[in-house]
């Protein structure tokens, strides 16, 4: 597998579950019934937040038992929330309660793994083990559990609606059927893509991962000049929130580079041509350059601030 492997599965046409999530290679059958729940992975998710849900409620809506999923969620109030949401099992804390899992997900804060991570380590060993955490870096995941099977993950908020993209980097011991399986786990919120050096999760972190606020920073400052110039906010917002759909979708559709596309859409003379020579001339594209360096400067502190 390359390291620049690329998946992709929208929520809506997300994998039916064949009761062998670990072994992909295995012929495709129908989804096991009730009355063989036990054929599917056992999955652990330590932290029962926004991100946890966006993947376990994809999984389940694909058919992945929910008697075959444990939750770790201490407070009270979001453990309610999932068990009801999910019908899966939740527990106010880790331990015994992760013992035989075959995938954990790790979804909470970063300041709060060492204290997540002290009551489950001798029971997940054995487990492949997949990171959402932001800033944990995986040699400090293998120290904390004991195991050398670790995808680090950096997704964004569309995958809340399927939409979003992943980085993902394994370490050595992750095997090509291991990394079939996370790509099954986060199938439902959207895309991945393979790094090859962990490092790179930094760059990722500025692009993809921050990047959704780039996106809708940009959609402010034109919903402000659409009220400049006398438009309601309701016409700003759905003018703008359309342009940028059509437009990232014409260049997904597109073969060609994005400075083709622009410059079919800008004349010389005409009005994107003023809207464009104005940007220029206040170093809008360095500035977003030097923004996304700062991102990734910042992800990389973070990575040292919380070990690794």
């Amino acid at each position: 597998m390359t390291s620049a492997h690329r998946f992709h599965a929208g929520y809506g046409r997300a994998r039916s579950y064949t009761g062998d999530m670990m072994n992909p290679t295995s012929p495709t059958a129908p989804s096991p019934g009730p009355s063989a729940p036990s054929a599917a992975p056992l999955l652990a998710f330590v932290g029962g937040g926004n991100m946890a849900s966006a993947i376990l409620g994809g999984l389940v809506a694909a058919g992945h038992p929910p008697g075959r999923v444990v939750v770790v969620e201490p407070h009270p109030s979001q453990a309610d929330a999932v068990r009801e949401k999910f019908g899966v099992r939740v527990e106010a804390g880790g331990g015994a309660a992760l013992a035989g899992a075959d995938i954990v997900v790790w979804a909470v804060k970063p300041q709060v793994f060492g204290e997540a991570a002290a009551p489950c380590a001798a029971h997940v060993a054995r487990a492949l083990h997949l990171s959402v955490m932001a800033g944990i870096r995986s040699d400090a995941i293998a120290r904390a559990t004991g195991s050398e099977r670790i995808v680090r993950a950096m997704p964004n908020t569309p995958a809340l609606i399927g939409e979003g993209i992943a980085g993902l980097f394994a370490r050595a011991a992750v095997t090509a059927d291991d990394r079939a399986a996370i790509e099954r786990v986060l199938a439902p919120t959207g895309e991945t893509l393979w790094v090859a050096q962990e490092r790179d999760l930094d760059a990722v972190t500025a692009l993809s991962g921050s990047g959704p606020a780039y996106v809708f920073f940009f959609i402010e400052a034109m919903m402000q000049a659409a009220a400049d110039m006398g438009l309601s906010p309701e016409q700003g917002r759905r003018l703008s929130q359309a342009t940028f759909k059509g437009a990232t979708s014409l260049a997904r559709a597109s073969d060609e580079p994005p400075e083709t596309l622009r410059a079919r859409v800008t004349s010389k003379g005409g009005t994107t041509h003023a809207a464009i020579t104005s940007m220029e001339a206040a170093g809008v594209k360095p500035a977003i350059v030097a923004a996304l360096r700062a991102a990734q400067a910042r992800a990389k502190e973070l990575g040292d601030e919380f070990g690794g």
